[in-house]
């Protein structure tokens, strides 16, 4: 117990002091617009480098990223289902299942899974 007490705060220590050098030596100390600016063939940009960014794209990537891991955590159900008991299984299935669908269906109502709108 005490062994893992000291090699958990050997651990904190020693990333709080990594943490704190990389802090202070990767500040930079002069901001030159320059550096800032975007690079193109050594002249100065024809248009804006910033492209603008559709938000109705990554709220699409960020709920597929949400449900691609709920899908992610259904795969393990297949082999607990040989060590559970069947009635405990399909309620703990199912009821994870309609918690998935009823999220689903919400934003699917709110209209975020539409992409042009």
């Amino acid at each position: 117990m005490w062994l893992m007490l000291i090699i958990s705060s050997i651990t904190f220590t020693l990333c709080f002091i990594v943490m704190t050098l990389a802090a202070i030596l990767s500040k930079k100390t002069i901001y030159d617009r320059e550096k800032s600016s975007p690079f193109e063939c050594g002249f100065d940009p024809s248009s804006s480098a910033r492209l603008p960014f559709s938000l109705r794209f990554f709220l699409i990537a960020v709920i597929f990223l949400i449900f691609d891991v709920e899908i992610a955590l259904l795969l393990p159900v297949i082999i607990i289902n040989q060590w559970s008991s069947i009635l405990s299984w399909t309620s703990v299935t199912i009821f994870f299942l309609l918690i998935l669908l009823l999220g689903l269906f919400h934003e699917w109502n709110q209209g975020a899974l539409e992409w042009a709108t």
